[in-house]
């Protein structure tokens, strides 16, 4: 039996396998899903009485990391602020972004838009700084944590984007680090269109965690393939190790989970498509 913090994406410890692990995997909760947009609840509103607004300082992305299945940002919460549409009143602040990829740039999303993948997602992870002290007590708590979801597509060139791709090569190997002193402003990879889709569900990897609010924004962010191509080139084991080459020549690559069963819960849309 695999040591319970063996997780991934490969046959052998993919989605298919963390139910055995981490029983959270098996709710009834869990993200992502796909989007049919025609079972979608507008609920504009009643989302639009509050509207959904946030906050991030460009210094707030402190340390690039390499955890062995995507890119990290850390940031440091101060002075950033989520609030408002499903979040209602209580305030939230932004502790990491991070994101996923596949292995062409026809998939890559977790989730989908009736059936259709994007290239890529980007997750803004942040935690209910009103109603708990810690993000790994938030992360326990159903209304703890709450993440904005933004799909990418391929395009052009992403400005603020470019700025990660090209601190990815000093964190190419799992465990890699790179402390952030070039301004990485988050509100800058989000669209330029508010318009949203929100439900309730899990955070997407283990141990999935059934504490999210999830925001998924209806409008693409662009990337270009190049970029996608230096999110391609990280390692998912650490530098001096064994290159474990039967898998994608240890590249994190389609570090994405399949979508989830939706079941009884309430797809609302707010703003635009």
């Amino acid at each position: 039996m695999a040591d319970k913090s063996e997780w991934d994406y490969s046959v052998q410890n993919g989605p298919s396998t963390w139910v055995s692990k981490f029983p959270m995997a098996a709710g009834s909760r869990q993200s992502p899903v796909n989007i049919e947009t025609d079972k979608v609840e507008s609920d504009h509103e009643a989302l639009s009485s509050k509207p959904l607004r946030w906050k991030y300082p460009a210094t707030a992305s402190r340390k690039l990391v390499n955890p062995g299945y995507c890119w990290r940002m850390d940031t440091d919460g101060e002075g950033t602020f989520l609030s408002g549409g499903p979040l209602m009143d209580d305030v939230y602040k932004l502790e990491q972004y991070h994101c996923h990829w596949g292995c062409s740039d026809s998939r890559g999303s977790e989730h989908t838009v009736n059936g259709q993948a994007f290239a890529g997602e980007l997750h803004l992870v942040h935690w209910n700084t009103s109603k708990y002290n810690t993000f790994a007590e938030a992360a326990k708590a159903s209304d703890g944590l709450a993440v904005l979801g933004v799909f990418l597509k391929v395009g052009k060139t992403h400005e603020e984007m470019e700025k990660i791709a090209r601190l990815l090569p000093y964190v190419s190997h799992k465990g890699e680090i790179v402390e952030i002193t070039e301004p990485i402003d988050p509100s800058k990879l989000l669209p330029d269109d508010n318009g949203y889709w929100t439900y309730l569900g899990s955070l997407t990897t283990p141990p999935c965690n059934e504490s999210v609010t999830w925001i998924l924004f209806k409008k693409c962010i662009e990337v270009s393939h190049h970029q996608l191509n230096i999110f391609r080139n990280l390692r998912k084991f650490s530098r001096g190790e064994e290159c474990p080459c039967h898998e994608n020549h240890g590249a994190v690559i389609n570090n994405f989970r399949p979508p989830m069963p939706l079941g009884n819960r309430v797809l609302r849309e707010c703003g635009s498509f």
